[in-house]
């Protein structure tokens, strides 16, 4: 019987993604033979076999340097380097499935899945034009965006891969009738959404609480303005002129940790108060800190961006016990409303949001938001649930 190949073509270093090690994962555990094909800046081996699968990386240009190197290796869908990495490691392990993620690259796995007789999947995590221009709208786009992540010209990457590919994984419902919208049938349309594992839920434990502490408030993610962490910083100074005590851990990095840090000084707010914990490599060691806090916040900027896509932070909080304060983003909102999970406040208020957290001050109410939460965990929103879906997906393509 020959055996079931997929290629993930991702378009970072590997490791690390968690949705791309989920799926991963989940394909490999169901008897197929999973090759990830990378970039390659750290000059990493150039095969690799982890758990997850065989990782194929770039082959590095020594002789230009790591900028150099790193510079040709950016993730155009032209890229000569792209192109030849992928029919490379397609012609060598004749994949049934092909996996490309979001639309830097999907035009390059449509054309070497076309060449190669292979059907291609993507994978949408996000809205990737709507993600553009957020970036644009804030005013933080920088001199190469123009070029590379120029809104319009990433639509019409978008509107030419659609019809091209054999099914869409979205993320999140609203996303899925997004693609509907642009003309995809819904048929070849299946959700895919960021939720933990079940056995997230047998590691948590709620924090010990010592009475008259602070409120401990915690940001996993990005740090850059459509996030709204700008709009958390001003709600915590805010809250400290009310004389409600709350601190909080931001975990993360991102183009705009500069910024946030000078808003933090400004405010008032040092490392007692806000402590910035920057990236942590361990996702282990960031869900334990995670978990250590009373309330998961997810601050992001209403637009059509978070409107059309689901942070793996959501599931994250409600999974480590924490009752979610999160905007009033469609589809946050929604599942935080469905479930009971936590409270909504309006997008860019930080009034707003300081009056949510203070409405949770009460630890028995901060109790029965952290409850019902688990309890959709366990009954929905796990990554068991998805993955029986993406399986289902990858045998009706792979045939």
């Amino acid at each position: 019987m020959t055996p079931r190949r997929l290629v993930y073509l991702w378009d970072a270093d590997y490791p690390w993604d968690v949705r791309v090690e989920k799926i991963c994962a989940s394909a490999t555990a169901a008897g197929y033979d999973v090759h990830i094909v990378a970039r390659n800046r750290k000059w990493r081996p150039e095969v690799e076999r982890i758990a997850e699968g065989t990782v194929h990386r770039m082959r590095p240009i020594r002789w230009l340097g790591r900028r150099g190197d790193a510079l040709l290796g950016f993730p155009a869908f032209f890229s000569p380097r792209w192109i030849g990495l992928l029919t490379r490691v397609v012609r060598e392990t004749r994949p049934s499935v092909l996996i490309v993620r979001d639309m830097p690259l999907c035009p390059t796995a449509i054309f070497v899945g076309r060449r190669e007789g292979v059907p291609v999947v993507l994978d949408m995590a996000e809205n990737y034009p709507a993600m553009m221009r957020k970036n644009f709208e804030a005013g933080r786009q920088g001199p190469f965006d123009h070029l590379v992540r120029n809104p319009r010209a990433v639509a019409a990457v978008e509107r030419y891969c659609l019809p091209r590919v054999a099914r869409v994984l979205t993320v999140v419902e609203e996303s899925a009738a997004r693609v509907e919208r642009l003309g995809v049938p819904a048929s070849r349309v299946s959700v895919i959404s960021n939720t933990p594992p079940c056995a997230r839920l047998d590691d948590a434990a709620a924090p010990a609480r010592v009475p008259g502490a602070p409120l401990r408030l915690v940001y996993m993610g990005l740090l850059e303005v459509p996030r709204g962490v700008a709009e958390m910083l001003d709600a915590i100074a805010l809250l400290r002129q009310r004389g409600v005590p709350v601190v909080a851990t931001i975990i993360g990095g991102g183009r705009d940790e500069a910024l946030m840090h000078a808003q933090a000084a400004a405010l008032g707010l040092g490392p007692d108060v806000v402590e910035f914990r920057g990236y942590i490599a361990s996702h282990a060691e960031a869900l334990r800190t995670v978990a250590a806090a009373d309330i998961g916040v997810l601050p992001h900027r209403k637009s059509e961006a978070w409107d059309t896509t689901i942070p793996n932070k959501l599931f994250d909080y409600m999974a480590a016990g924490l009752p979610v304060i999160t905007s009033d983003a469609a589809p946050f909102a929604r599942i935080v409303r469905e479930t009971g999970a936590g409270v909504v406040f309006v997008s860019r208020s930080a009034e707003s949001l300081a009056d949510a957290i203070q409405g949770l001050a009460d630890p028995a109410r901060r109790a029965a938001l952290a409850a019902a939460g688990r309890a959709a965990v366990a009954a929905r929103y796990h990554w068991e649930h998805d993955e029986a879906t993406l399986l289902r997906v990858l045998d009706e393509v792979a045939a």
